[in-house]
């Protein structure tokens, strides 16, 4: 009876924490918990040594601690390697990325202005931000230097639409807006990127009646992981690299946060402290560019946390 109820709770374990192993974190509900695996590795630790000390007056209870270890340290294998940081990159061109979900455009527009000209990055994603939103932040960025476009126009709804922002040093870039996702993207090339492509990028979230959309809208990104052009794509997938279509969607492409370390650090919401909530906002790009930094910022409005990374391009 004692290994029959240890196997059923390690099953139930291992099933909320471990289901991306078998394909199931690409349905509901295991989309939706998947992304909190670190807490539950955490949760499965601490379970461990509660079961332990059980063990010291009760012996025969032994194999349940047993089993949620090895529960743990499978969660904790797929966890800790995304805050260990690879290799510095040296040499190459500096491109500094900010990216920030407004919150169906109600993040401080003065405030995103004001991170913008502390961090001078080169280009800007700004998720769930329309041509509404883009008119109240385009005359705060001008007297920075900066230029804007919106992948919808001010009548739509800003939850639909992403902006970008990119620095006069950039040059006369060329815009190009793609449908193929629910929430149109807007990418930018030329001038100063050459023939690099910058993607400002929103993905629907995985809440059960959108799931296929948000696997969907995840495909997309493998068209630039895997493509001959050089990519960076940045935004809010509303995906953590605990879910496999991520991991799938992104081969190719390195990830700014855990290559630098700070895989675990939470970009929502900002209600939770960042080692509590998931990492699901990103800066991504193809082979050859590396991320030198990573850190993120709060901005009043939003439920998002602001990312800002220094890439190396070849």
């Amino acid at each position: 009876m004692r290994w029959g109820f240890a196997l059923l709770l390690g099953a139930a374990a291992a099933l909320a924490t471990l289901p991306d192993l078998v394909g199931l974190d690409a349905h509901s509900p295991f989309a939706q918990v998947i992304a909190f695996r670190p807490l539950m590795v955490a949760a499965l630790g601490v379970l461990v040594v509660v079961g332990l000390l059980i063990t010291l007056a009760a012996r025969r209870f032994w194999p349940v601690p047993v089993v949620l270890a090895l529960v743990a340290l499978g969660g904790a294998a797929m966890v800790l390697p995304r805050t260990v940081a690879g290799p510095a990159p040296t040499g190459g061109t500096p491109l500094k990325v900010l990216a920030l979900n407004v919150y169906e455009g109600n993040a401080d527009a003065r405030s995103l202005a004001a991170l913008v000209a502390e961090q001078n990055p080169d280009v800007v994603s700004i998720p769930e931000a329309g041509g509404r939103y883009e008119s109240e932040i385009a005359p705060l960025l001008e007297p920075l230097g900066y230029r804007t476009a919106s992948s919808v126009d001010r009548w739509d709804r800003d939850v639909t639409g992403n902006t970008v922002a990119w620095s006069d040093r950039l040059g006369d870039v060329r815009t190009r807006v793609g449908k193929d996702v629910r929430f149109d993207y807007i990418e930018i090339t030329g001038g100063g990127l050459g023939d690099l492509r910058f993607v400002a990028f929103h993905s629907v979230a995985p809440v059960p009646r959108s799931v296929g959309q948000w696997r969907s809208d995840l495909e997309t990104v493998a068209t630039w992981c895997s493509g001959t052009s050089p990519a960076i794509v940045a935004g809010d997938f509303n995906a953590s690299l605990d879910h496999s279509v991520f991991r799938d969607a992104i081969q190719g492409c390195g990830d700014a946060g855990s290559q630098t370390g700070n895989g675990l650090a939470g970009t929502w919401p900002t209600w939770a402290p960042a080692w509590l909530g998931p990492q699901i906002d990103h800066i991504v790009y193809t082979g050859g560019i590396s991320a030198e930094s990573f850190s993120t910022h709060l901005v009043p409005g939003t439920d998002h946390r602001a990312i800002v990374s220094t890439l190396r391009l070849p």
